[in-house]
């Protein structure tokens, strides 16, 4: 067994690769590790996505749970940030979110967060990962009164949303809004939430079927999105994913909005509040460079960090910013949120867009954005190796780079979520940045 958790939880195809026995015993490894630096009897709130599989592995990672000791509470279909928040609010020791996020239905994973409703630390992760590689080798097993307790939460979503609705400072009567839930956990909340702030959210893809979760909907196909938004004469177009901690958008005529764009409207309504911590916001090397020349004109400050909502917020909370995300649509706003939150983006952006009372198109492109190219391989993890220790790949990368100089630039990483090296290059030659990832990605192949 290699390593469980990568940079979003664990993650894998439903029974094979994520197996309900694997979700077992990191039931029983949290459990173990909580209670020792918690409590004798430790409580877990879990929450899951709509996929079909997420009940079935939270069935085993509840077993797990229970047969330590610790008592489980279900909360049902949420959005992962829900589980982040609630479970500060119930006095939780800890969270789990039963989910693989954008990732296609046979997909799924687990996410872990403290009781203070942060994603768990790497050194909290390695010390489960260790118990399970032992086979908790000594750690008995619990019995008679000592086993934990399952409860049932049936007001989870609806405490989310309360929360959700005291963000803002103004109702959103007045805005036509279409809603993509991805048929996934914003199912079950998002139209509560719309219709309580008084928007005219028109509401797509929200009876989920277990399978059709991500599947040409959200915010990985926001074609469907850009039409109906254009089709319908909506102000704007808001997407989620699977588990709706991102939030990607379209203007009224259909035209895509990434999270770079979300990021600079909200630095720039944010100076003008002076509640941008610093002038700074988080971004990761993902972030498009038309965001970085959007910020160094506004005099943003910018801290880059590695891919991953947990890096972006780990140097939040170093700076004490207020402001951070990804390209992808993960965007933290600290003053309200420990985690990225796509109906808390969404709710903040509508207000300021009606606060504003212009077009989202002229608010979103006073942040341009460069001809980007991603391209996926997937690799084995020997295949990863061969690649990562290539001295002729890494001097090619180097030469394209150095060519490109300001006006472009290249990233080659491993994914930390799926077996995939991603190439990226962008630069303001679409031309040329598409026949640099071609010739990349066929070296990489050729290495492996």
């Amino acid at each position: 067994m290699g390593r469980i958790f990568g940079t979003d939880g664990a993650r894998g195809v439903a029974n094979t690769e994520l197996s309900c026995e694997l979700a077992m015993q990191i039931g029983r490894a949290a459990a173990v590790v909580l209670t020792a630096h918690n409590t004798e009897r430790p409580r877990v709130i879990i929450g899951r996505d709509t996929r079909v599989s997420s009940e079935m592995l939270g069935s085993a990672l509840i077993a797990g749970i229970c047969s330590m000791g610790a008592d489980a509470e279900i909360l049902g279909v949420v959005p992962t940030p829900a589980v982040a928040y609630l479970v500060d609010l119930y006095k939780a020791d800890a969270g789990v979110m039963i989910s693989a996020s954008h990732n296609p239905m046979e997909y799924n994973g687990i996410k872990l967060f403290s009781k203070d409703g942060y994603k768990l630390s790497d050194e909290i992760e390695e010390e489960i990962e260790a118990l399970i590689h032992s086979n908790l080798q000594g750690v008995p097993i619990k019995t008679g009164a000592d086993i934990g307790r399952i409860y049932h939460n049936d007001n989870a979503a609806q405490d989310y949303v309360q929360y959700l609705k005291t963000t803002i400072d103004r109702d959103l009567r007045g805005i036509k809004v279409a809603i993509d839930c991805a048929n996934g956990s914003a199912s079950a909340t998002a139209r509560l939430l719309f219709d309580e702030l008084g928007a005219d959210a028109l509401i797509i893809n929200d009876v989920p079927d277990g399978k059709n979760i991500n599947l040409n909907c959200g915010s990985t196909h926001i074609e469907e999105l850009a039409e109906f938004t254009k089709n319908h004469n909506c102000k704007l177009g808001i997407a989620f994913d699977g588990d709706a901690d991102r939030c990607l958008a379209v203007d009224e005529n259909g035209e895509f909005v990434d999270g770079d764009q979300l990021m600079g409207i909200f630095a720039r309504h944010m100076m003008s509040n002076h509640t941008l911590a610093d002038d700074t916001v988080v971004v990761t090397v993902m972030s498009n460079l038309g965001f970085l020349h959007f910020a160094r004109r506004e005099e943003i400050q910018t801290v880059i960090t590695g891919v991953g909502d947990r890096y972006v917020l780990d140097k939040m909370l170093e700076g004490g910013y207020s402001l951070g995300g990804e390209q992808s649509g993960h965007i933290i706003l600290s003053q309200y949120g420990k985690t990225g939150d796509g109906q808390l983006t969404a709710i903040q952006l509508l207000s300021i867009v009606k606060q504003y009372d212009l077009p989202f198109s002229t608010l979103a492109a006073e942040i341009k954005r460069y001809p980007q190219i991603l391209h996926n391989i997937r690799v084995t993890p020997s295949g990863m190796k061969r690649v990562e220790d290539s001295a002729q790949v890494n001097e090619f990368i180097a030469k394209h780079a150095a060519e490109l100089g300001d006006d472009g630039r290249i990233l080659v990483r491993a994914s930390g979520t799926e077996p995939l090296i991603r190439i990226m290059a962008e630069g303001k030659d679409y031309d040329r940045i598409k026949r640099i990832v071609e010739d990349i990605g066929k070296l990489i192949k050729s290495e492996m």
